[in-house]
């Protein structure tokens, strides 16, 4: 088993103190104990590992023995999810985020069944926020990965247009996504419907052509993962980079 990881956003030092409710997590929660090696991150490609000096209710004392650098991972692959009713949001953001997606942006889809007001609009992405950053440190990631502002169909448009590749996913599209060719940089976005599926007045706003993820529908929970999977098989993970 890899090491744990916890946040931390000053890594400068030889000696490390991980507080606050990250410490309390892994001293408390995780029972994290003097002499364990642990992995702290700053989740921008910042990474010390060190053995565990002193445990407390209070947090860990870490010595700092080894520092690594992670450039960021290329192509940046971001994710346009419709924003799903109740707990399939969870799956969604946990999966993409342990997948290797960098940013996932949330979509007030026409057919989507959130409706926004500032008060809801802030739960959701206090909620989406912190399932990123959970499984950020499970998934052992050196870029974490975030979560950006509620997006209206303009400014995913905008993030279409102005993508490396864009792989809208659409069920009555006739091109495969495995025929899609992957850039080595840039950034790469994958827009996936609510249940009810993309509106036609919003297809032709992103002003490209749909792609077909595969012979099944999908639900729009695991849809993302998996043609994020697509992509990445292809790309980043033909390479022996951390992420």
């Amino acid at each position: 088993m890899g090491l744990a990881v916890f946040h931390l956003d000053d890594l400068s030092g030889d000696q490390l103190t991980l507080g606050g409710s990250e410490g309390h997590h892994a001293a408390v929660v995780r029972r994290i104990a003097a002499g364990e090696r642990v992995r702290l991150s700053d989740g921008r490609g910042a990474v010390a590992e060190g053995p565990v000096v002193s445990a407390s209710k209070a947090g860990l004392v870490v010595a700092v023995e080894s520092r690594t650098t992670v450039e960021p991972p290329a192509p940046r692959l971001v994710v346009v999810q419709a924003v799903p009713k109740g707990e399939r949001a969870e799956l969604a953001v946990e999966m993409l985020t342990e997948v290797g997606v960098d940013l996932v942006v949330p979509w007030n889809a026409e057919r989507s069944q959130f409706r926004a007001n500032p008060e809801r609009t802030a739960k959701l992405l206090a909620k989406w926020r912190a399932w990123a950053f959970e499984a950020s440190k499970q998934s052992r990631r050196a870029w974490f990965c975030e979560v950006a502002e509620l997006a209206s169909t303009a400014e995913v448009a905008e993030l279409v247009r102005g993508a490396a590749l864009a792989a809208v996913l659409h069920e009555e599209a006739t091109t495969p996504l495995a025929t899609l060719d992957v850039p080595a940089a840039g950034e790469v976005v994958i827009v996936v419907g609510p249940e009810g599926g993309i509106a036609p007045a919003e297809l032709a706003a992103f002003g490209v052509d749909p792609v077909l993820l595969g012979d099944t529908v999908l639900r729009t929970s695991t849809a993302g993962v998996a043609a994020a999977a697509a992509l990445l098989a292809r790309s980043r993970w033909t390479v022996s980079a951390p992420r």
